[in-house]
């Protein structure tokens, strides 16, 4: 059957070693086991939000075609982090590589060790700008707006630009 699979939304976010490539080689491991990534965002570059004196990060918003369910996919999510080296020790602590769900379908979870749509979506200028970029009429199953007029409402002033890697000559 062709419509089995369920649209999900996730951001992306290194700030240790080559933040790039790690945000690459993440989006790669994703494209497998029931996955597929279908659109991918511009990478900017942001101000760290709660983890003052972090190095910047970089963050994208990915559209995922999936068979896998919300824990499955969290459960993927969290091998794909650990392979790239992500050490969870304090909440807000650097990291090689974050990621989350933001919308899955249009599913409301809310349990302990998972909650969707991501409880700070809403509130994150690195989150909906890339998000916006990709899905800007994706709406929000709990607050029912879309997801550029959150942007639009938006209060978080942290700087965030389009980052351009360098290319070697």
């Amino acid at each position: 059957m062709e419509h089995d699979f369920q649209t999900v939304y996730l951001s992306a976010g290194s700030n240790l070693g080559d933040r790039f490539a790690n945000l690459m080689r993440g989006l790669r491991l994703l494209g497998s086991d029931g996955t597929q990534v279908r659109y991918v965002s511009s990478v900017f570059e942001t101000e760290p939000l709660e983890a003052g004196g972090s190095p910047w990060f970089l963050n994208l918003a990915a559209e995922l075609h999936t068979h896998l369910t919300p824990r499955e996919l969290l459960a993927r999510f969290q091998a794909i982090e650990n392979e790239a080296g992500r050490v969870r020790s304090t909440p807000n602590a650097p990291r090689t590589l974050d990621l989350d769900i933001l919308l899955y379908d249009t599913l409301v979870i809310d349990d302990p060790d998972l909650v969707v749509p991501h409880p700070r979506l809403h509130l994150r200028r690195f989150v909906l700008e890339p998000l916006a970029e990709i899905a800007p009429y994706a709406v929000h199953p709990v607050l029912h707006r879309t997801v550029r007029d959150l942007l639009d409402a938006c209060e978080d002033s942290s700087e965030i630009r389009l980052y351009l890697p360098e290319v070697a000559p």
